[in-house]
């Protein structure tokens, strides 16, 4: 599907197909967004080979699961980065690859699935007369599907402190298990977040000037952005390790109640050792042994066997064992 915005030198949103195209180019004083949605690779390439986009940045951007990126062109600045089309509370998500063209008077997205951040602004790019700076409204799509990962991240904070809570009081197999999953989650969130801050930390250093000369603020917009991109990172790296200390805390516990089981055991098998020597020596029956032939060696036996018994026992209850 191609769709696009146009908007005329006396103001006029024009909302249509790719006919709008040859209007834009004819008229120096126009302002374009061309979407493309779900279109076929040919198709999608013979469209941006049309629009003068880069044989590089297309090759990005028609890439299976290219990272992240932004590079500056001669007619477009191209920025690549990774939005949702789902995300779930318990940190499974669907990703896709959104690609924006920033270029003069005219800005180009490009996504397989319907985006949040582009279907707002679609709705509302006119309202806030963004048409005439596409960097800043590149910037503010971006932004917005940036906000999309904070917003449901979020939500996942007070699962992960129930989890924590019930990892004090009653730890589990099953909780350990899902730590284990929810810590190989967010080792794939934390390295997408990580190539997003890293965009705009290039971005940032060096600003195309196509970009700085549009009405817009776009240095303003892309230190929001970072800031936004910054928080998602870390907030993403604290659950990591919280996740991460959970299960060391599980392990502690598990081997500590396995050494105070292995402690107990230690502590019967030290008596009953000796206690099954003394049986074994005198149940071997042989002609020669004296004691074999003492009245009451039984009794004397059993009685000497129940006092090592009772004083190991206090010994043990004592914890001088």
């Amino acid at each position: 599907m191609i769709r696009t915005q146009l908007l005329t030198e006396n103001g006029e949103l024009l909302i249509g197909d790719q006919s709008l195209i040859e209007i834009w180019r004819h008229n120096k004083a126009c302002f374009i967004w061309i979407d493309l949605e779900g279109e076929r690779p040919a198709d999608e390439k013979a469209m941006l080979q049309s629009l003068d986009c880069h044989t590089l940045a297309i090759e990005d951007v028609q890439r299976y699961r290219h990272p992240p990126k932004t590079e500056t062109f001669d007619n477009h600045t191209l920025i690549l980065y990774r939005g949702l089309s789902e995300f779930k509370k318990d940190l499974t998500f669907k990703q896709m690859t959104i690609a924006l063209f920033a270029g003069d008077r005219c800005l180009i997205s490009c996504h397989q699935r319907p985006s949040r951040g582009i279907t707002y602004f679609w709705e509302h790019c006119h309202k806030e007369n963004l048409i005439v700076s596409p960097g800043l409204l590149a910037s503010k799509i971006m932004r917005f599907s940036v906000g999309c990962y904070v917003d449901s991240l979020l939500e996942f904070e007070p699962f992960l402190n129930e989890m924590e809570d019930s990892m004090q009081d009653k730890p589990s197999d099953d909780i350990m298990r899902e730590l284990i999953a929810y810590k190989s989650r967010l080792r794939k969130l934390k390295r997408i977040f990580s190539y997003h801050e890293r965009l705009v930390t290039n971005l940032l250093k060096d600003i195309p000037q196509r970009l700085i000369d549009e009405d817009g603020d776009i240095e303003h917009g892309l230190q929001d952005l970072f800031e936004r991109c910054e928080r998602l990172n870390s907030l993403c790296a604290m659950y990591y390790e919280i996740c991460g200390d959970l299960i060391n805390g599980y392990l502690s516990i598990s081997s500590h109640q396995l050494n105070n089981t292995m402690k107990v055991l230690t502590v019967i098998t030290a008596i009953f050792v000796p206690l099954t020597f003394i049986v074994g020596v005198y149940g071997m029956n042989f002609d020669n042994m004296p004691e074999l032939h003492w009245h009451y060696g039984y009794f004397y036996i059993l009685s000497g066997m129940l006092l090592f018994a009772c004083a190991a026992t206090a010994f043990a209850y004592k914890k001088w064992l």
